[in-house]
């Protein structure tokens, strides 16, 4: 009786956070400038002609090429910061704001090791986490298992944020598709430097919530094996802005007037189901499965009130071989409290041919650091909980 209760509070705490971020209306909502027009066309017309062609055995990303410089160093490990172009093609830049043509990344790395001994994970952003800062907190612990730790800056966050744009509140639904599909590219053709010119042996990819979505998505669409872990994370982004507290941070108004110049006057519920259409294309388990599944952790909540079970299982049974962790917790409560998580492996994928890592680190060490964020920090990541569980 005592554990129901505390899985309880966990799954209230998720639905009092997001009441009190969203319902309350701090800050403008998602998408006040409609649809995107001819660049959602362009965007649904993109990933259509996608899938067809994913299910090909090469399809190598970009190469991309770095500009380093170091921004800090001690005796056993070095921190660089690198821009590069984004690999996308010209009808992606098209539809990309001008200030997020420029990819930024960060590079945590231990010192005096061969990079054939060491491994790398790519960490990518969830929702308004528009720094490097947090996510380099993470790495921290990993150097001592001779982990490097690569952090992108998403477009459309951080200097890569359009000027109109405030926090993490896009301004079209088109800007939601085009933020995941150059993630995707940016973060494979880093994973392509890493073994083709840095000469990393191993090498994985990670993210919470959002950035879990597309960490999956880069292990699925990558040519080669990676580690890929994702965390606290959804199948599809409909379960976050069509069943969550989020639709109630989202312009639905604006979005509907922005149907009615072509079409005609169309119902709320219509218009929910339009987003619930376009929002399928980001549906994890219409991708591929990745070439080596078994180097594939899911860490998920006992009580996500953001994240329903049903979604993560059905992302582990669409890659079969696939593994999930579950934490004791809530979404909210898992990233605050880690202590309370225990102090489970989430990527004990020794098992993998790929990724023989016995023990990259544990929940507690992942999540180590986001303790001491800020309430600003808090606010800026747009928890997503869910209102039915």
């Amino acid at each position: 009786m005592v554990s129901v209760n505390l899985g309880m509070l966990h799954y209230v705490l998720d639905h009092v956070y997001g009441a009190l971020l969203h319902r309350t209306r701090i800050s403008p909502p998602f998408f006040s400038r409609g649809w995107g027009g001819t660049k959602l066309e362009l965007l649904e017309r993109m990933i259509k002609q996608w899938f067809p062609y994913v299910e090909g055995e090469n399809w190598p990303p970009v190469l991309v090429e770095p500009i380093w410089k170091v921004v800090w160093e001690s005796k056993n490990a070095v921190l660089k910061e690198g821009i590069f172009k984004t690999p996308c093609g010209d009808e992606l830049l098209g539809a990309l704001p001008t200030e997020s043509h420029t990819a930024r990344v960060a590079f945590l790395a231990p010192k005096f090791v061969p990079p054939q001994s060491l491994a790398c994970v790519v960490h990518l952003a969830g929702t308004g986490d528009h720094t490097f800062e947090r996510r380099l907190r993470l790495g921290g612990p990993l150097l001592k298992e001779n982990i490097a730790t690569m952090v992108l800056e998403s477009p459309f966050y951080g200097k890569r944020r359009p000027l109109l744009q405030r926090g993490a509140k896009l301004l079209c639904v088109s800007d939601l598709l085009v933020l995941g599909r150059v993630t995707i590219e940016e973060a494979r053709s880093l994973l392509y430097w890493l073994d083709c010119e840095a000469g990393f042996g191993k090498m994985g990819v990670c993210g919470l919530s959002m950035g879990g979505v597309h960490a999956a998505m880069v292990g699925s669409l990558h040519p080669t094996p990676v580690a890929t872990l994702p965390f606290l994370s959804p199948h599809s982004a409909v379960v976050a802005f069509c069943e969550g507290v989020l639709k109630h941070a989202t312009a639905w108004d604006a979005l509907r007037e922005d149907l009615a110049v072509e079409k005609a006057e169309m119902t709320l519920e219509e218009v929910r189901q339009r987003m619930r259409n376009v929002l399928s294309l980001t549906d994890v388990t219409r991708f591929p499965v990745p070439k080596n599944p078994n180097a594939v952790i899911f860490v998920a909540a006992t009580d996500d009130g953001y994240i329903p079970k049903h979604s993560v299982l059905e992302l582990q049974k669409a890659w079969p071989g696939s593994e999930v962790r579950w934490v004791t917790g809530g979404h909210v409560s898992s990233i605050l409290l880690h202590g309370a998580c225990g102090s489970r492996d989430i990527t004990s994928v020794g098992r993998s041919a790929v990724f023989k890592l016995t023990r990259v680190s544990c929940y507690a060490e992942v999540l180590e650091g986001l303790d001491s964020m800020s309430e600003e920090d808090l606010s800026a990541m747009d928890l997503i909980p869910l209102e039915g569980k």
